[in-house]
């Protein structure tokens, strides 16, 4: 980790993601620091700012880019309230750092895209099981002993049992607000996407609830995506193969390789990967955010960009357009 300048970073949200994992990374950074923090709720401003140390305090997010002194600005809001922030903050050429989804539409995450690349700065969003190293070190050695994937697969199940939508009161549907992780990860395991049908159900409820697909890489290979809001829990994994090697990956606790016809050739622990029993350590927070910072210093397009989030949500608009 470099240390050779500060990235001065800016701060929008005071809540459970910003406090539980993105700020304990962006603390833990010795090139980094945090300039100001503003949240609508005076009180949880108060209290986020006084766990990470944060000086200047906020209720108008204005009012503080005007006074501190930034390069990068985290704005973690919901996807409905997230558009004219990101605007704001790209048109004075901050770096901005944003979660899934990016925006309620493809048009948006577009726009979002257009204005800083006219702005000449960055925008990242946080899709982070791409970042998280068990992951990143199944897909090295899945790539490395058999060559591009053949297949790819993103499972992600879930129990919903709520009578009115889930997110935020039905501002935006589950498969965009959600379920994205999966099918970002179907990116990133097997590249580009060529084609797609989807099936999407509400399963008996007034707002849709499954969601699979089957899909054509552009280099050839197939996924499938597993999504679900009505099954018996929280089962969240993906599987990667190709010629004879395949992994079954749980970011939430292990991974196995079965590799050349033998089984169980190598057993993964996810925490003993990341080097840490911390959820912001395994499960790629603090390693997004290293990429984020470090991509700032270096001038370097991050991974999971605004103009690589276009893709992602096209995706979700095939699934949807083209069904069974």
């Amino acid at each position: 980790m470099s240390s050779e300048r500060k990235v001065k970073v800016a701060l929008i949200g005071a809540g459970g993601m910003a406090n539980n994992v993105h700020y304990p990374s962006l603390v833990q950074f010795d090139d980094v620091e945090l300039v100001g923090l503003c949240d609508l709720v005076e009180d949880k401003c108060a209290a986020t700012a006084d766990k990470f140390g944060i000086e200047k305090r906020y209720t108008d997010y204005r009012e503080m880019l005007d006074e501190v002194e930034a390069e990068a600005v985290y704005i973690l809001m919901p996807p409905h309230h997230l558009y004219d922030l990101v605007i704001d903050c790209l048109e004075r050429k901050l770096h901005v750092f944003i979660e899934k989804p990016p925006g309620v539409t493809t048009h948006q995450i577009t726009w979002m895209a257009k204005w800083a690349e006219k702005n000449e700065v960055l925008g990242m969003v946080g899709f982070n099981r791409r970042y998280i190293p068990l992951m990143r070190l199944c897909r090295e050695k899945v790539l490395a002993h058999g060559g591009p994937m053949h297949q790819a697969v993103a499972t992600f199940y879930k129990w919903m049992d709520e009578p009115m939508h889930p997110y935020y009161r039905g501002a935006i549907d589950i498969l965009t607000s959600d379920c994205i992780h999966a099918v970002d990860t179907l990116r990133f395991m097997g590249g580009d996407v060529a084609r797609v049908v989807g099936s999407v159900k509400p399963l008996g409820e007034n707002y849709d609830m499954a969601f699979n697909a089957l899909m054509e890489f552009e280099g050839g290979g197939t996924g499938v995506l597993l999504g679900n809001w009505r099954t018996g829990g929280r089962i969240h994994q993906f599987e990667m193969h190709s010629r004879a090697i395949s992994a079954f990956v749980n970011p939430d606790f292990d991974a196995s390789i079965h590799q050349d016809g033998n089984l169980f050739t190598e057993r993964l622990d996810s925490k003993e990967v990341a080097g840490s029993d911390q959820l912001y350590k395994y499960y790629g927070f603090w390693h997004q955010s290293r990429h984020f910072i470090d991509c700032i210093k270096s001038g370097a397009e991050p991974e999971t960009s605004f103009q690589s989030a276009i893709k992602t949500m096209q995706l979700v608009d095939q699934i949807y357009q083209n069904q069974l």
